[in-house]
């Protein structure tokens, strides 16, 4: 018969944490290995003040935080665990969590030596004790990469290749988070389908992941058209989100690209792809309606 070696203990495997410039909005982004322990979590902590929103993203749960630091009136069954402070400077986001019984166990011993974590201070848990910790991970940035027109009528694939590139581009710096595949509008020089693809990184180092992810992307493309673009932002602005609309809802002149401003969005590749890959950015996990097919104003 097996051994376990932890039987109450169930290790998040990473955690991560974004925050905007201005240190007002922190997205905390914890993968998680057991799906039930998660969307108890999920339940219960966005009960605390501290949390504004919380969704599940494939393997991984988003909680938007407030920076700020509340004190819990935990209650069992109905309010058992919850995160009770969130703090930040310009190198470390800084979150407590606490709960009783199991809830604690979560709160103690499972999250506090996930890969992100710097350092961390937990209290012993178990049984009916109320424990809390608290975890130390490096501050970060969200950036977006978004890439259109990499393959050919005969061979390759945008989707598959983006990411494949995300995956090795990875390291102590930069975390791949999300991949979304956005239906653009069916334009006749399309190879069949017509998508651009957008990954989503947290990031300390964002000059070396673009450029890695650009050397890649050069030496792997098909295509003589490729676009790449990337937005520096925590959330995506109300321009590019309509300049998105508008490549999903029909063709989109090279000159409508021309007269987007945005401070926070970089062209890296310039081929007739770039309309298809900007368009792409401010879909990052909005997939219901990265994935519509608009046909004219819809």
């Amino acid at each position: 018969m097996a051994n376990i070696s932890e039987p109450y203990v169930i290790h998040y495997p990473q955690i991560v944490a974004v925050a905007d410039e201005s240190g007002k909005h922190v997205e905390l982004i914890e993968f998680f290995d057991c799906v039930g322990g998660a969307m108890w979590s999920k339940h219960h902590y966005a009960q605390s003040p501290v949390v504004k929103d919380v969704r599940c993203i494939g393997a991984t749960m988003r909680y938007l935080l407030e920076p700020k630091t509340v004190d819990l009136s935990l209650e069992g069954s109905r309010f058992p665990a919850g995160i009770s402070s969130c703090e930040l400077d310009s190198n470390e986001i800084v979150i407590t969590y606490i709960g009783m019984g199991g809830g604690g166990v979560g709160a103690a011993a499972c999250r506090s030596d996930a890969r992100g974590v710097l350092r961390d201070r937990s209290d012993p848990a178990g049984g009916g004790k109320v424990a809390g910790a608290t975890i130390w991970l490096p501050r970060k940035q969200r950036i977006l990469i978004g890439v259109d027109d990499t393959d050919t009528p005969s061979e390759g694939a945008t989707w598959t290749l983006v990411h494949n590139i995300a995956r090795a581009v990875e390291d102590d710096s930069s975390t791949y988070l999300s991949h979304t595949i956005v239906q653009l509008f069916p334009v006749p020089y399309r190879t069949k389908n017509c998508v651009g693809l957008v990954a989503e990184f947290a990031t300390s180092d964002p000059d070396g992941l673009i450029d890695r992810f650009h050397q890649l992307l050069k030496k792997y493309t098909l295509s003589e058209k490729t676009g790449m673009a990337v937005y520096f932002g925590f959330s995506p602005s109300a321009q590019l989100y309509a300049f998105g609309r508008a490549v999903k809802r029909g063709e989109v002149r090279p000159e409508t690209l021309a007269a987007l401003k945005d401070e926070k969005l970089r062209i890296v590749m310039n081929g007739r792809g770039i309309t298809g890959a900007v368009g792409a950015l401010p879909f990052f996990t909005r997939y219901e309606e990265a994935l519509e097919l608009c046909c004219g104003e819809n």
